[in-house]
């Protein structure tokens, strides 16, 4: 009987990782879209995020098949309850890269302000989802709390992207386009917060603490 539960969560740690490599992806997609202007990358982001949804849905099935049909001890019960919160977090990744996409469709084209920045946002929101999923893989509570630390970044590159459009703004330089560009930078901060989340439920998994910011 253990020797399948085990294999059901080995399929579950496997499933749970291709879910976050396509978090991953959609991120880099979104950041050399930002830097590169090749608006037609957002049809593959737009692709990444249906493929997170129906990820998303499949493990949380495999996640109420182990909770009923098997019977996980304390640690399993952890695993399984976090791999439910991860998932929603990953989800919800997706979801804000497929925003990026949209709105990256619209102003193709359009020369805009702050794109370096823009970038090196998304770069560095990318590379807090690959730790945090990478923290999951190899169950290392250092790199879960590296990730934590590394959203102060995120949040000061956020605050000044959002100071430089509000002065653009301010001055009437396109004002609609500045503010497409301020919910870029939003939603590439919400995806470091969810990456702080999904690096705070693998801490949990191991721990059995939760530390919420």
């Amino acid at each position: 009987m253990r020797n399948r539960f085990d294999k059901q969560l080995g399929a579950l740690h496997e499933a749970l990782t291709h879910m976050g490599n396509l978090c991953q992806q959609a991120i880099a997609l979104a950041a050399k879209a930002l830097t590169s202007g090749q608006s037609e990358l957002t049809a593959q982001i737009l692709l990444c995020d249906g493929e997170i949804d129906q990820m998303e849905r499949e493990i949380e099935g495999q996640c109420m098949k182990l909770l009923l049909c098997q019977q996980p001890v304390a640690r399993d019960l952890r695993v399984i309850s976090s791999a439910l919160k991860m998932i929603s977090d990953m989800e919800r990744i997706g979801d804000q890269a497929a925003d990026i996409a949209e709105i990256l469709r619209y102003i193709d084209g359009r020369d805009f302000a702050g794109v370096s920045r823009l970038g090196d946002m998304a770069r560095e929101a990318g590379r807090m989802v690959d730790e945090a999923i990478g923290s999951f893989v190899g169950q290392d509570l250092a790199k879960c709390r590296e990730v934590v630390a590394h959203d102060d970044v995120v949040d000061a590159l956020f605050d000044q992207i959002k100071t430089e459009l509000i002065a653009l703004v301010v001055s009437d330089r396109q004002p609609g386009l500045c503010l497409d560009l301020l919910m870029i930078a939003k939603y590439l901060e919400r995806i470091g917060d969810h990456a702080v989340n999904i690096a705070q439920w693998v801490e949990y998994s191991i721990t059995g603490e939760h530390v919420a910011q």
